[in-house]
């Protein structure tokens, strides 16, 4: 076997040189075993264990152990014809850079010349580093591609880059079909060049340096996430846990009541029952003694003992007595069970809040607003709002759905029997002077809404904080004047917005149908005019820090409708 070959076959694939403490693995293939481990450590990533040269894949990585034969075979041959076969070695092969001066068999090429252009080995590269012409010439790694540097019409050298048509061409091109071109030194191009890759490889650095902080923030928020979901789970089970509790105690002192009632009540009634049964019998025996008298035969006798047992003293007990029917402790179960509806009611309701503000937990970055132009990309975030009878004003008469509200003439009377029954006109957060009224719904998160209206005075579309003012005719219990609300008034010809009891004027196209986006997260508030198009009239950019309600001021002679899809 020729020395080369023998050098090939101890040889690591990895780093190209002789076996350093060699390992074979179970493919059979042969590599030093800090190569390989290097070479697993970086695919590790991957989760891959796999032969750089046959591609096989281990499940496991397999256990490196020092193949000693192998490892004399590398100390044999280092000691007896290393040299040679280094020497042979340095020769060209199929896949290698040949000297292109190298006569006979062909040695590796070190270094290639643009100037040239040629590649050459070590000992034919020596005039570039001596000769003073040569020193100018332009060196490179060894490269096959040289003849792609030469003019295929002049057989010149392309030195020179033409903007005009993007390519390297030769001196003899610019005098030829190039003529009139704006042209450059190829290295003048290349240096502009290389200064625009340099601020795209800058921005692109800048975009990995931003984007991996975005990831460290959205780990953060996943940190976030985990331990707030984790807290509320925890809250939440002891809060359960203490209603559970309280509600157990309060069955267990209900149910003491019962037994502590019901012993006192069986006392009396028995301590009544043994008297009664006492003087049953002394009624038995005095019915005993009168129909002994009754049977005398001898009249003396029948007379003298008369007296003494004719007069029948009245019962004491009876006329006390009182059958009630049978109800006992019914009206205990009833206001147990008027509780259970009760708690059903507040549990009901309140879980309807927990899974809204659950199911709209906003935990990302801010979504963009939708487009303006598109209504369907709002109706993603549609909510269906309906107003709370016990906010609206006395003039404004809800409808059965309490989706439309409109305003009377008059207010509703207090003394109407029928009003009484469908209004509560006392109730604390009903509005007292303002014509408007405030939806049940909270909203938070993202949401879109719709208002139509119709009738000669206009309306106020507002959103507001619920803990507003409703009594009185002061500022903090009308719309447009309370701080913490954002309300447009529509009317016939215009728009006004008030916030924070600054006014103004929004131009736009005026229409009987106003929507509302609010992001509540970005702190966002949109509101649009919605013809065959959506237009955008006033945008607010604030921080939210309560949920929020949507409401609506109704002016004489006017209605206002939320909308409902179909």
């Amino acid at each position: 076997m020729a020395q080369s070959d023998r050098l090939e076959k101890i040889t690591c694939s990895i780093c190209l040189d002789l076996l350093k403490v060699p390992v074979t693995i179970p493919c059979g293939h042969s590599y030093c075993m800090n190569c390989i481990k290097v070479f697993w450590d970086g695919d590790d990533q991957r989760r891959i264990n796999s032969c750089p040269q046959c591609r096989e894949q281990f499940i496991r990585r397999p256990v490196l152990k020092k193949n000693t034969m192998l490892a004399e075979l590398v100390e044999d041959l280092k000691t007896t014809g290393l040299q040679a076969a280094a020497a042979d070695h340095c020769y060209a092969g199929p896949e290698d850079v040949a000297c292109d001066v190298c006569t006979g068999r062909k040695r590796i090429a070190v270094k290639s010349c643009l100037s040239c252009p040629a590649s050459y080995c070590n000992d034919h590269l020596q005039p570039h580093y001596d000769v003073p012409g040569l020193k100018k010439h332009k060196l490179v790694d060894p490269t096959m591609k040289l003849q792609e540097n030469i003019c295929s019409r002049h057989d010149e050298v392309m030195k020179i880059f033409c903007r005009t048509d993007q390519q390297c061409i030769c001196y003899l091109c610019t005098m030829d079909e190039h003529k009139g071109h704006e042209t450059v030194p190829a290295a003048a191009e290349r240096t502009e060049k290389q200064k625009e890759l340099q601020e795209r490889r800058q921005q692109i650095q800048q975009r990995i340096q931003d984007q991996e902080k975005d990831v460290k923030l959205l780990q953060q928020e996943v940190e976030a996430i985990n331990g707030s979901a984790d807290k509320a789970v925890e809250d939440n089970e002891k809060i359960f846990t203490d209603l559970i509790h309280h509600i157990q105690k309060r069955s267990s002192d209900v149910k003491q009541q019962i037994r502590s009632q019901q012993e006192t009540e069986v006392s009396r009634v028995k301590e009544l029952q043994k008297k009664l049964e006492q003087e049953i019998t002394e009624l038995k025996r005095k019915e005993a003694e009168l129909e002994k008298l009754l049977n005398t035969e001898d009249h003396n006798q029948f007379l003298q003992n008369y007296p003494s047992l004719s007069a029948l003293s009245e019962s004491t007990h009876s006329s006390s007595i009182n059958i009630r029917p049978l109800r006992y402790f019914e009206d205990v179960t009833a206001a147990v069970s008027e509780l259970r509806e009760k708690l059903e009611d507040i549990l009901r309701d309140t879980g309807t809040n927990i899974s809204q503000a659950v199911t709209e937990l906003d935990v990302l970055l801010s979504e963009p607003e939708p487009n303006p132009v598109t209504r369907a990309e709002f109706l993603k975030y549609f909510r269906e709002i309906t107003l709370d009878p016990n906010t609206a004003h006395k003039y404004l008469a809800l409808s059965e759905t309490n989706r439309k509200v409109t305003r009377l003439e008059e207010e509703v009377d207090e003394e109407d029997e029928e009003a009484k029954e469908e209004f509560n006109f006392n109730h604390p957060d009903r509005f007292t002077d303002y014509k408007q009224v405030l939806s049940r719904e909270s909203l938070t998160g993202r949401c879109y809404w719709e208002v139509k209206w119709r009738g000669e005075g206009g309306i106020g579309v507002t959103v507001s904080y619920k803990n507003m003012r409703r009594a009185g005719e002061l500022d903090e219990c009308e719309f447009e004047s309370y701080d913490k609300n954002w309300s447009l008034i529509c009317d016939s010809d215009s728009y006004t917005f008030y916030d924070n009891k600054v006014e103004t004027l929004v131009p736009g196209p005026v229409s009987s149908k106003i929507g509302v986006y609010l992001d509540h997260r970005a702190g966002i508030l949109s509101f649009y005019s919605i013809s065959e198009t959506m237009t955008l009239l006033h945008r607010v950019q604030t921080t939210f820090t309560k949920p929020l309600y949507a409401g609506v001021y109704v002016y004489y002679g006017t209605s206002a409708e939320f909308v409902k899809l179909k």
